[in-house]
């Protein structure tokens, strides 16, 4: 007897199904967190069963998640946190007075002394003056205004928000974004789920990942057949080929975003991750205003920073901010009402946001082991650059560019063509994908990478 018949009740199907859910969402793909890092998480599982394997653990290679591949913390920060957040301990002579004054300062712009409290939308003031006064001393003066400065959950929730703000149109109208490729997973997925035209342009890998204002305007061009592109989104250092812009290159990217009336968004999360003797990191802002009034009072920008890298590595307390120049007064107040509706960032993730931008100085107790540790790490990413190049570079069918900075190798891994062409007719994952089809190799061994493919469909990178 039916279901039906029984219960006297007409039968209906879930409300929510995969066809008629929003679209965009299912075109959302995100390579960092994909199928093969959720293999790699079924492995782990299997492993901690007892499930016999030629290896023990899962080396994930796929993500910047410093801590997570055994990086130990920064004594100073985390000894705020802890202050931070249980106050009783800042009556033990174990802390040292420079952070027990860090931890008091914020725990007193936390509502009740408490970092459980919610603060403003934009973040707590305090904080936001400490991140305009480290972008000051940065970029060697130029001013920043507090009241320019939103904090976020990490620098992915600042960037999507902006985002958001930038997207509209439909059909022909709708907005382009130009990113680059190789990419960072974040902007394709926040562009397909907000329904906005992705606008590839390609990172030259026989210049050392080098930027060309030239692809700029071929991509460019070909896009206003389809779309209304408003948007150029730069990586530097890059994520995930780890070259360093010249201020040559970043001055000619801020020339043709005036030129083509272009809101920029300028990703510099690895601003201290820069290993390679003849770079250094230009902030987008410094050479911005360092080209005058023309450049510094019409060109739109948000540039954006992050704790989860640099020498910190604190990726889950998610602290982040961005700075706006030049938006639009009407415009900024929307923005202001967009992040309300989240109420606020994580108040740890602001608080270890102060830390980063206002380190112990010279004359504070914290000043030496802080210095010592800040610089260990970043001098054993900087050998850990090097080490990853030469040994790719050592493979036959492999080549890598030098790394120049940020916290990864981006090497091309020349495929077979029998490789390609069991990729397919063999439906592991996704077909025809050869990329794709080759990381999955990787399981004899266990290792976790990210595929992210280039121009070629025949000579594939991951």
């Amino acid at each position: 007897m039916s279901q039906q018949a029984v219960d006297g009740v007409p039968r209906r199907g879930k409300v929510l199904t995969l066809d008629n859910m929003n679209p965009n969402v299912k075109r959302v793909e995100y390579a960092v967190r994909g199928p093969i890092v959720q293999r790699a998480v079924q492995i782990e599982k299997e492993l901690r069963e007892g499930i016999k394997k030629p290896f023990t653990e899962v080396i994930k290679a796929n993500i910047g998640d410093a801590h997570a591949m055994g990086q130990k913390p920064i004594t100073f920060l985390r000894q705020v946190l802890a202050l931070c957040s249980y106050p009783e301990l800042l009556e033990d002579d174990k802390f040292p007075s420079d952070a027990k004054k860090r931890a008091r300062r914020i725990l007193e712009a936390c509502g009740g002394h408490s970092i459980g409290a919610y603060s403003a939308s934009q973040g707590i003031e305090c904080i936001r003056q400490d991140v305009a006064a480290f972008i000051e001393r940065r970029d060697g003066g130029i001013p920043s205004n507090p009241d320019n400065i939103f904090l976020s959950t990490g620098a992915s929730d600042a960037i999507v928000t902006m985002l958001k703000l930038l997207v509209c149109g439909e059909g022909r109208d709708r907005t382009g974004v130009m990113i680059s490729i190789p990419q960072y997973p974040l902007y394709s997925a926040a562009l397909a789920d907000l329904g906005a035209v992705q606008i590839n342009y390609y990172l030259d890998e026989d210049k050392c990942w080098g930027l060309d204002v030239t692809e700029l305007k071929r991509a460019l061009n070909e896009a206003r057949q389809h779309c209304d592109p408003r948007v150029l989104c730069i990586i530097n250092p890059g994520n995930p080929t780890g070259q360093v812009q010249s201020r040559k290159c970043i001055e000619d990217v801020i020339r043709f975003a005036k030129e083509e009336h272009l809101f920029l968004m300028a990703d510099e999360v690895y601003q201290e991750n820069v290993y390679a003797e003849n770079c250094k990191f230009h902030s987008f802002k410094k050479v911005l205003f360092e080209m005058g009034p023309e450049f510094s009072s019409t060109v739109e920008m948000a540039s954006f920073h992050s704790t989860s890298k640099c020498y910190m590595g604190e990726c889950g307390f998610r602290g982040g901010y961005m700075e706006l120049i030049n938006l639009d007064p009407e415009v900024k107040a929307q923005l202001i009402k967009l992040v309300s509706v989240r109420l606020c960032p994580p108040i740890p993730g602001q608080a270890l946001l102060d830390l980063v931008v206002n380190p112990p100085q010279p004359n504070e107790p914290s000043y030496t082991t802080f210095t010592k540790e800040r610089t260990a790490v970043l001098a054993t990413l900087a050998e850990k650059a090097q080490l990853t190049e030469q040994i790719f570079n050592t493979v036959p069918g492999i080549t890598c560019n030098p790394v120049q900075g940020a916290m990864y190798t981006f090497p091309r891994i020349t495929l077979p063509q029998k490789a390609i062409d069991e990729a397919k007719v063999c439906s592991i994952y996704t077909p025809h994908q050869p990329d794709l089809f080759d990381c999955t190799k990787y399981e004899f061994v266990c290792v976790c990478v990210n595929r992210k493919r280039v121009r070629s469909q025949t000579c594939s990178t991951v």
